[in-house]
């Protein structure tokens, strides 16, 4: 995939999840092949009144190859002004999420409640594609209760997108259900610009299944949640290091920038989803998930691993 003088190496592209692809996590998924990344959302409002707030999401790996900011709101003119805030200059693509279902960015008229307002949506990608000095890409669902990804894909393309992002499931469904490899398919066929297809890349079996949709890029969400070497392994080369290792890495990369008290509530969820797969690891989940310390943690997933491994 090319996106305007940006040559993707391969078609594996980490997704923005909200409070889990932090900069840690970011630099081992591309250590193990992730050919592009994206930042976690961020609030054009938040960026304009409270660039603080954004300061901490938008630093980046020196190992992320192909960075990519994911930007979030309502209002056209606060969007626009969001692109010339300095905190994004290191992105070489903006994104802009119109497909979270999150009930609090919902409620706002914001992530997936601009696929009910197709106006507004193409007014918000105009603007923003008029005013930003990087290319603009478009994340969306299949639709806020029915499938109309054609339509919003076409008035994304019609507005000067310079690719999409199709998570194939409505904003209704949430993460339930399976995506729907169809629709992905179909909205290819039906646009001249790239497509991304999103949603259950598990394993080499469902990706292969995704690259038979035709898509040019594939993103990985969470699949990857506790497997960063899933992108290894998606590549055909499967991981024989020390999975722990990586963890270290994981930790020690956020503790250059965190404190280690909201670091040991934040890493629990990512502990637990590192040990998830291991045998024996049921027998430490309460542990992990009360944990006192990042130490502490670090101490019983090397016990865990040095038993199976």
């Amino acid at each position: 995939m090319k996106i305007g003088n940006i040559d993707f190496n391969n078609n594996l592209i980490l997704a923005p999840m909200a409070g889990v692809s932090d900069v840690g996590f970011r630099e081992v998924c591309s250590l193990f092949g992730a050919d592009a990344t994206y930042s976690e959302m961020l609030s054009a409002r938040a960026m304009l009144h409270n660039p603080h707030k954004t300061q901490l999401m938008t630093i980046s790996s020196p190992y992320e190859k192909i960075k990519i900011g994911q930007i979030f709101g309502h209002e056209p003119e606060i969007m626009a002004q969001a692109l010339s805030n300095p905190l994004l200059d290191g992105y070489q693509i903006i994104d802009i999420n119109m497909g979270c279902p999150a009930p609090k960015i919902v409620k706002n008229g914001e992530g997936s409640a601009l696929m009910k307002n197709l106006p507004l949506a193409s007014k918000i990608i105009e603007q923003c594609v008029k005013v930003a000095k990087v290319p603009v890409s478009v994340k969306f669902r299949l639709g806020y209760n029915s499938d109309i990804s054609r339509e919003f894909g076409r008035m994304c393309e019609e507005s000067g997108a310079s690719f999409v992002t199709l998570h194939a499931r409505t904003t209704e469904q949430g993460y339930s259900g399976k995506a729907d490899y169809e629709a992905i398919a179909t909205l290819k066929q039906t646009l001249k610009i790239p497509v991304v297809g999103n949603g259950d890349v598990i394993d080499r079996e469902s990706y292969q299944k995704m690259l038979e949709t035709g898509v040019d890029g594939v993103m990985i969400g969470r699949g990857s949640q506790g497997k960063p070497w899933l992108f290894s392994e998606l590549l055909g080369k499967e991981f024989e290091g020390n999975k722990f290792d990586v963890i270290k890495r994981h930790v020690e990369v956020l503790r250059k920038y965190y404190d280690e008290t909201w670091l040991t509530l934040y890493m629990r969820k990512h502990f637990l989803w590192y040990a998830s797969e291991v045998e024996g690891a049921s027998k430490i989940r309460l542990s992990l998930a009360t944990s006192p310390s990042i130490d502490h943690s670090l101490k019983l997933l090397k016990e865990l691993f040095d038993k199976k491994f």
